[in-house]
């Protein structure tokens, strides 16, 4: 009754675990940005079916996929490579979509991993909409994309696990690069549609769309916005009860931060140059 979804660029390591935790589903659809490892050799060894595409950002990416790929359940659960479905939450969705209602989507609790502990304080947001019905679907943002259900939204138990250094700090940080390149360009598009900031929409706006852009712009304009968030995540969200491991994933997600900063700064004056 669920089809499974996995995006994939070259993932020859993590690939085989991630489909080993959904072999149940008689439906794994790989999405793959024309990996130049075994990935797509990987995936069709498992019976998988491979869709590739170039890929060019996260929203339009994954907004394709939901409406170009012929999933054979009304249902789909999306989980990226290096993530690990636990039994008990193959279970639990296998239920719940049973008697879903008229729920549309439902949220699932993430374990992030990092020097062979779970993350249980200082990750930012553990809960992510992983299964829905694809109709019912899409995707905003360039990076870090806010998933967007056209009807109620319901939460189910079990825990998908996640294991973000798998590949090492090294190929992290190469990836949050990229990331904050688009995070920089998604923070400039948005300037450009709505360059009017107001700190009261971003509390007391009804509209839930135009109040989250506010909020996000309030988040961009703080001062020293790095150590915001190394505060946010190591002290406000007590991530130092996660000892050695949430005292530098702090520090990464801070670098992180400022990374983007940084980028938006060179936008901007590139931007200002051309006008000049």
């Amino acid at each position: 009754m669920i089809s499974i979804l996995i995006l994939t660029k070259n993932e020859q390591q993590d690939l085989p675990d991630c489909l080993k935790s959904v072999a149940w589903s008689d439906d794994i659809q790989v999405f793959d940005s024309f990996s130049t490892d075994k990935t797509i050799e990987i995936a069709e060894e498992a019976g998988a079916t491979v869709t590739r595409r170039v890929f060019d950002n996260w929203a339009a990416h994954q907004n394709w996929g939901l409406q170009n790929i012929s999933f054979k359940h009304p249902w789909v659960f999306y989980i990226d490579a290096d993530e690990r479905m636990t039994p008990e939450l193959a279970r639990t969705i296998q239920e719940t979509v049973k008697s879903a209602g008229d729920n549309v989507a439902f949220r699932v609790q993430r374990r992030d991993f990092f020097l062979g502990q779970w993350l249980r304080h200082v990750q930012a947001s553990p809960y992510y909409m992983r299964l829905f019905r694809p109709h019912k679907m899409r995707y905003e943002r360039l990076v870090n994309p806010v998933s967007i259900a056209d009807g109620p939204v319901g939460q189910v138990e079990g825990y998908l696990d996640h294991f973000p250094f798998s590949k090492g700090i090294g190929q992290w940080l190469d990836r949050h690069n990229s990331y904050s390149a688009f995070e920089a360009q998604q923070i400039i598009e948005n300037r450009r549609k709505n360059p009017d900031f107001s700190i009261l929409k971003a509390f007391f706006e009804r509209d839930f769309s135009i109040r989250r852009f506010h909020q996000k712009e309030l988040f961009y304009r703080l001062p020293a916005r790095p150590l915001c968030k190394f505060i946010l995540l190591y002290v406000a969200k007590f991530g130092f009860l996660d000892g050695k491991a949430g005292l530098t994933y702090s520090i990464l997600q801070s670098i992180y931060e400022y990374m983007i900063v940084l980028k938006t700064r060179e936008y901007c004056a590139c931007d200002q140059r051309k006008t000049e």
